[in-house]
């Protein structure tokens, strides 16, 4: 069978609607074909644009702890350091790690900050937005513990320029996408940090390594779990009734209240990929305060509790196909009480090691 040598001619001319350097068309002809084969393109690239943005989000874990120097917790284990042994950890300034830390932090959230994509295909990337919306969340309130606390001797000292400007940076609006954008504004909280970190090293800036600061700290990250748990308990369908507690244990204030909690669908892989980011937010921060305050965790006796703490927020690392909200008795996960079973577990540690401290 043969083809019909007039169908090849006719399938060209179909395509040579699409040609906007075709002969014969005015000005707006050309505008208006170059339009429609730039939408074609485009429409026919979303879903590579959308897989490599995806990819970019979500960042590995690194290791905060100078590549030169021993671990906290192989140097806990070792016999008593000599002097050549402890030269590479003094030479680094007490605050150095912990800068770094943010700084690489705020670096990977700015590969691809998607939360104030206008556009499709990035725009329906929810998942990987909420994801760095967690990641945000504890660099706000790491950057404000050390406004507030560990650049500063006494809360009568002044604070520290640069640790402010981070902290007011990276609480701008995350949606914001002009005059100014988010990204700009997360980057003059990322050139703070770092001019932070070059005062560490010239002596110009001050990081105080006590326990009450990093007992202080623990609990804003501690409090942040809590609230991250909640969102993920008001998940499940069979308790759509709880009792308010904000006056539990108030003996100057009473009047106990249900409430009806209704999470929308659309919300639950939203608070599941937030959870996740402020889990790997949280493990990072704690990864670099387990080398900063690695005396006092020596002293203390909390390394092997602390170290559990970083695991144990390690095992949030997981991406389920489609986060299901099934329940109890159902053969479908809830993916959502298992990611607040992992926090909530973390969190009591948390708790745990603030006790240890303050003893």
């Amino acid at each position: 069978m043969h083809a019909d040598p007039d169908q090849a001619p006719s399938r060209w001319a179909r395509l040579r609607h699409l040609n906007p350097l075709a002969a014969g068309l005015g000005p707006a002809g050309r505008l208006l074909r170059g339009l429609a084969l730039a939408l074609l393109l485009y429409a026919l690239c979303a879903p590579l644009v959308m897989w490599y943005e995806y990819q970019r989000a979500f960042p590995a874990y690194f290791d905060p702890a100078p590549p030169a120097s021993p671990a906290p917790a192989a140097a806990e284990a070792s016999a008593p350091a000599t002097a050549e042994s402890s030269a590479p950890a003094a030479q680094i300034a007490r605050g150095t790690v912990y800068a770094d830390t943010l700084v690489r932090m705020g670096e990977q959230m700015l590969t691809a900050w998607l939360p104030n994509d206008l556009l499709w295909p990035s725009i329906l990337l929810d998942n990987p937005q909420n994801f760095q919306l967690g990641q945000l969340e504890v660099m706000r309130y790491a950057t404000r513990v050390l406004r507030d606390k560990l650049s500063r001797q006494r809360t009568t000292d002044k604070i520290d320029p640069e640790a402010d400007l981070a902290f007011t940076s990276f609480s701008n609006n995350p949606r914001a996408w002009m005059l100014p954008s988010a990204e700009s504004k997360y980057l003059d909280g990322i050139r703070a940090l770092k001019r932070y970190r070059e005062g560490l090293a010239k002596g110009g800036s001050s990081f105080f390594a006590r326990s009450d600061n990093l007992a202080e700290l623990l609990e804003q990250l501690t409090s942040l779990l809590g609230g991250v748990d909640t969102r993920l308990a008001n998940a499940p369908r069979d308790w759509p009734v709880r009792l308010s507690e904000e006056t539990a244990g108030d003996r100057y204030s009473q009047g106990e209240r249900s409430e009806r909690v209704k999470v929308p669908w659309t919300q639950i892989d939203d608070n599941f990929y937030f959870a996740r980011g402020v889990a790997y937010g949280i493990r990072e921060v704690l990864a670099a305060l387990r080398w900063e305050f690695r005396e006092i965790i020596s002293i203390k006796r909390s390394g092997e509790l602390f170290d559990n703490i970083i695991e144990e927020l390690g095992l949030a690392d997981f991406e389920p196909l489609v986060v299901l909200n099934g329940s109890r008795d159902s053969i479908f996960a809830n993916h959502s009480l298992s990611m607040m079973a992992t926090l909530e577990d973390a969190r009591q540690k948390m708790i745990n090691l603030q006790h240890v401290l303050e003893r």
